[in-house]
């Protein structure tokens, strides 16, 4: 499910990669032109075509990509189905067993033991499933196929050159369909920015030792912009008279401003910096400030419920109560919502792809025309709205 974004240096340097070999058309020349890419760049070719020797396209990885259907689910829905009892046990034994190395990465990065926690059983279920994907073989075939090639295509270069110091095996490296390695999922450019031997052995090996994998994910979100002690999400209770034009990612205000407006911690007191306040589910659902830090999660994956769910979990593996499921208004199943995402592209609206999926751009299009026909701008779209449409 990691999908970060890619290193500014490997994306200068197939840069030009992309002007020479166009994505899509015959695989095989497609190989060809990546092995003349990296001749370019300095690779002798003799290590390019034993890197390459055995690549394969893999339409399971393309499978893969095309059905993402879980992501069309509800936040309450998609957070049950991830937060099991089995995954809180689990955090909460694995954060008592690696005590130590969590203090270390709270120290050295400033990221709480939580948010790893979190990945952590998301990504691999605390390790104990990685993935059995060709990690090269899903990487050409998703720089060669035309929907995301802007993103693999640079880690394609970064496996190769973790192949060059003897970190990466074309035939035997595996890992998630779309290319991420190791516990909690991490793409060879991120492996080469920011993999940490933890453990000292000299190696710095995310498949098989935990503290590792752990110290790479912190060093890698200190490098995403993660400030330490501060808090990145915290369930609040808000009034029914909210202006709910003023919710979602797109407006900032100070925890303070928000306090006036009648929004209350759960637990806790409100910390007092910039805060978004989000409606998962609509007014009648969770409702939470989301805090600077919660933007780094998009950069580990951009996926609104996705990233809305781990940051929760996060917080109930640090002591959060579980949070107030409300009485959400009935939402739109996956062909509702693409109808729905049709009628507002109709309308002028940018809404990304019509996928049935409710993302950050299909909720502002849905918040704009709430606003418009004098409905609770709470970006929770309705069979209601959808008739109104």
């Amino acid at each position: 499910m990691r999908f970060a974004l890619t290193l500014a240096g490997l994306c200068l340097s197939a840069s030009t990669a992309l002007a020479n070999t166009p994505c899509g058309g015959s695989f095989s020349g497609f190989i060809n032109g990546l092995k003349s890419e990296a001749v370019s760049m300095g690779h002798s070719q003799n290590t390019v075509n034993k890197f390459f020797a055995s690549v394969a396209q893999d339409p399971a990885t393309l499978k893969a990509d095309r059905a993402q259907g879980v992501f069309q689910k509800p936040f309450l829905e998609f957070s049950q189905r991830l937060i099991s009892s089995h995954r809180l046990n689990g955090g909460k034994t694995k954060g008592q067993q690696y005590d130590s190395v969590f203090d270390a990465i709270e120290r050295n990065y400033g990221v709480s033991r939580g948010v790893l926690l979190a990945f952590w059983a998301f990504e691999t279920d605390f390790g104990g499933f990685q993935g059995d994907f060709n990690t090269l073989n899903s990487l050409v075939t998703l720089a060669h196929d035309c929907r995301r090639p802007e993103l693999f295509r640079p880690q394609v270069f970064a496996a190769l050159k973790l192949y060059e110091t003897g970190d990466f095996s074309p035939t035997r490296t595996t890992g998630a369909w779309a290319g991420e390695i190791g516990m909690v999922q991490m793409l060879p450019a991120d492996i080469i920015e920011n993999g940490v031997d933890g453990d000292g052995d000299g190696k710095v090996s995310l498949k098989t030792s935990a503290v590792d994998a752990l110290m790479s994910g912190g060093k890698m979100l200190q490098h995403l912009g993660w400030q330490k002690g501060q808090p990145w999400l915290q369930e609040v209770n808000v009034p029914s008279n909210l202006d709910w034009s003023q919710t979602g990612l797109e407006t900032t205000k100070s925890a303070s401003d928000w306090a006036k407006l009648g929004v209350q911690p759960r637990q806790g007191n409100l910390t007092n910096l910039p805060a978004s306040l989000i409606l998962p589910q609509g007014r009648k659902g969770p409702a939470f400030l989301a805090y600077p830090n919660f933007k780094v999660y998009f950069e580990w994956n951009q996926s609104f419920i996705y990233v809305t769910t781990a940051a929760y979990f996060a917080t109930r593996l640090e002591g959060a109560a579980p949070y107030n499921q409300g009485n959400p208004d009935q939402g739109l199943s996956g062909n509702q919502m693409k109808q729905l995402q049709q009628r507002l592209q109709a309308r002028g609206y940018d809404v990304g792809k019509v996928d049935g999926i409710l993302g950050a751009k299909t909720r502002n299009a849905v918040q704009a025309e709430q606003k418009r026909l004098g409905l609770p701008a709470d970006a929770w779209p309705t069979p209601s709205l959808l008739s109104k449409l």
